[in-house]
């Protein structure tokens, strides 16, 4: 059962694995596609976000975002295979941050093309958030193992 558990993680982060490699190989100077891809998403959510709430987003070069999603989803991935749940919380971490930015469903309108095709991913990605919080409830429910203290034997005198 343990093997089929570390394979199963295995294949599980290959999905953030090969995302986390891809990115890295175009890279570049600029952030590559993912920074150009990011750039206008993150200033509609953080337009919505003050619009919404009053708080102003602060500005970041979106490079940096990318370098920082980069080694959370390469770090927490190799943690996750290995059973930490520390590498879980690192994947969640990312799914929270990512998600509502990349998958902006809700600035389209229902019945057009990239709505359905947003949502879709939106709901994938919330299928990879609610797995990664059965891990964590897993690990968390198994009974931590206890040594058992030995009595000390009596002395007969």
């Amino acid at each position: 059962m343990a093997f089929v558990s570390f394979v199963g993680r295995v294949l599980f982060a290959s999905v953030f694995i090969l995302s986390a490699w891809q990115e890295f190989n175009e890279f570049g100077t600029n952030g590559g596609p993912a920074a150009h891809l990011l750039e206008p998403k993150f200033h509609v959510f953080s337009k919505h976000v003050s619009s919404q709430t009053g708080f102003q987003v602060p500005h970041f070069e979106m490079k940096h975002a990318v370098a920082a999603a980069i080694s959370v989803k390469a770090f927490g991935s190799l943690l996750f295979i290995f059973g930490s749940s520390v590498g879980a919380y690192l994947l969640l971490l990312h799914q929270i941050i990512i998600t509502p930015i990349l998958y902006d469903f809700y600035n389209y309108d229902a019945d057009t093309k990239e709505f359905n095709l947003l949502f879709a991913k939106f709901a994938q990605n919330l299928a990879l958030f609610g797995a990664l919080l059965f891990f964590i409830g897993m690990k968390n429910s198994i009974p931590r193992r206890q040594l058992k203290k030995k009595s000390p034997k009596s002395k007969t005198t």
